[in-house]
């Protein structure tokens, strides 16, 4: 059973940057995308950034690129998100999601098969 667990998420001013970690188990993953999506209160869940666990190549949405970075460690199965200049507009409830078979390029939400519960990330402008 595939478990994703997120973590690092807070309240940051408008500027600052903080890191988000998802712990990934229950099989290998060297055939996976690993996906960053965000949802915000009332909005429909967005794709914010993927990366390929076996060849690191990455993608992202317009609204993060060159503000934001995905990465893995391969050794200790865990996806990270860097962010920084975080804006107001990207507070959200972040969450990790796990695609097997897919390629980095998978945006829509309803392609990914597993998910983490979650972790809120909170902008004061």
């Amino acid at each position: 059973q595939v478990q994703l667990v997120e973590s690092g998420g807070g309240l940051v001013q408008a500027g600052g940057s903080l890191r988000l970690s998802c712990a990934a188990s229950g099989r290998t993953f060297s055939n996976y995308v690993m996906g960053w999506f965000r949802q915000a209160p009332g909005k429909e869940r967005e794709f914010v950034a993927a990366v390929s666990w076996s060849y690191g190549s990455t993608y992202y949405a317009d609204s993060v690129s060159g503000r934001f970075t995905i990465s893995r460690d391969n050794a200790q199965n865990t996806l990270y998100l860097q962010m920084n200049s975080l804006k107001a507009e990207d507070t959200a409830a972040y969450y990790c999601a796990a695609k097997s078979g897919g390629n980095i390029y998978y945006i829509n939400a309803r392609l990914y098969d597993y998910w983490g519960q979650g972790t809120q990330v909170t902008v004061s402008s």
